[in-house]
């Protein structure tokens, strides 16, 4: 390994692309953490019921889901870093709008705004950790554009719900608004012939083109949906079911830097022991912490923060790892014309994972039991512990197909 890193020419960070990659994905990231949680609360705020906070989160990954698959048509037209930027605008303008008002319908409605530039960001991002890195560096690019994304939220997600729930709103919009500062970066991706070549696959009928390389990836992005979905219902509920205090703060923090640390590791050490069994253990540790956060959030106080602490630190392990080693057994399990592909598959699962997450969590949440009672959140974020436990044998399914993506040694 030490041989392959001397071959291709040092630390990553050398690489002007790379550099630009991380900067621009950290800036985009941070204005998607602001409102993760925040904006959920600030829909409560106005009235919006337990059931119906999550649907901006919802509305904003189901517009993303939607325009990830028209996504590489644009690349092809406009290149990389225009298609980034572009995005980055649409992510980042009309964040500031969220402050004028706590109303469920206008909330909706710029947050699917938004989803539409998250969905540059996201697939132009990932496809770019394979076309910017050294032949045999796949893995450690995947983990450095991980730490950008992990990064994004380690401190703004719980940050920006102590700022709404203890300062006001406005702030968290203003946050929002940071992927604007990203747009020179992508613009200056342009100039590099790499960054703007084009994917092989256009659209919905590109991945119908490409069905073996998409069935290929099934099994890893079938476990990312699930864990992201639980993720999901973690974040944007865990505030609503303890508005005061800074206990979910201080929970999504921690959850937030195991997150950002499992997903930069996880790649190095998939380099080492392959996918195949740790996939599968990254996603029952997962599924212990959102079990130990739901048993810590019905103790008694004292307890029970400690618990939910805890378990918080132990879920984003799990939920941090399963993005990283998703990402790179799909990479992994095709050849490289269907890079797009992977990439693609990849993020409609964990974005379509994340915007169920937030409906879904709250639906069963709200669920009316016969004595006239919510189920409530702790039950909800069981059932998905149990739900991600059921999925992580899905992890040792299928075999490599392509290309490897590690280091000769590695395997998936």
């Amino acid at each position: 390994m030490a041989a392959a890193r001397r071959a291709t020419g040092g630390s990553l960070w050398r690489l002007p692309g790379i550099r630009r990659l991380v900067a621009v994905t950290l800036a985009g990231m941070v204005g998607y953490a602001a409102t993760l949680s925040a904006l959920p609360w600030w829909a409560a705020q106005g009235g919006a019921t337990l059931g119906q906070a999550g649907l901006v989160t919802t509305a904003m990954l189901t517009a993303t889901v939607l325009t990830q698959t028209l996504v590489p048509a644009l690349v092809r037209r406009l290149g990389s870093g225009r298609t980034l930027a572009a995005g980055l605008v649409a992510l980042g303008a009309p964040a500031p709008f969220l402050a004028l008002t706590a109303d469920l319908v206008p909330l909706v409605a710029l947050s699917a705004v938004r989803g539409t530039g998250f969905a540059a960001l996201t697939v132009v991002g990932s496809t770019l950790t394979w076309t910017l890195s050294p032949r045999g560096r796949h893995g450690e690019a995947a983990g450095l554009y991980g730490l950008a994304v992990g990064l994004g939220s380690l401190v703004v997600v719980p940050g920006a719900v102590a700022l709404a729930q203890n300062v006001a709103f406005w702030p968290v919009a203003l946050l929002a608004a940071t992927p604007l500062v990203g747009v020179p970066w992508a613009l200056r991706m342009a100039r590099d012939e790499r960054a703007t070549a084009a994917p092989e696959v256009s659209g919905l009928g590109g991945l119908a083109r490409h069905g073996r390389a998409v069935l290929a990836v099934l099994a890893p992005s079938a476990v990312l949906l699930v864990v992201t979905l639980a993720g999901s219902g973690l974040v944007t509920f865990l505030p609503i079911d303890r508005p005061a205090g800074l206990l979910a703060p201080a929970a999504l923090l921690l959850f937030g830097a195991t997150t950002a640390l499992a997903r930069y590791r996880a790649g190095l050490l998939a380099d080492r022991l392959g996918t195949r069994r740790l996939l599968p253990a990254a996603a029952v540790v997962g599924a212990l912490g959102l079990a130990g956060v739901a048993g810590g959030l019905l103790a008694p106080d004292g307890w029970g923060t400690a618990a939910v602490l805890v378990a918080a630190t132990v879920a984003g392990v799990g939920y941090g790892a399963v993005q990283n080693l998703t990402l790179v057994a799909a990479f992994a399990r095709v050849d490289g014309e269907d890079t797009p592909t992977a990439s693609a598959v990849w993020n409609l699962s964990f974005d379509g994972g994340t915007a169920v997450g937030a409906a879904a969590v709250g639906a069963v949440a709200a669920w009316d039991l016969s004595d006239g009672r919510s189920l409530g959140v702790p039950a909800a974020l069981l059932l998905c512990a149990l739900l991600v436990a059921a999925a992580a044998p899905l992890g040792t399914l299928g075999r490599r197909s392509g290309r490897p993506l590690v280091p000769a040694g590695g395997r998936v």
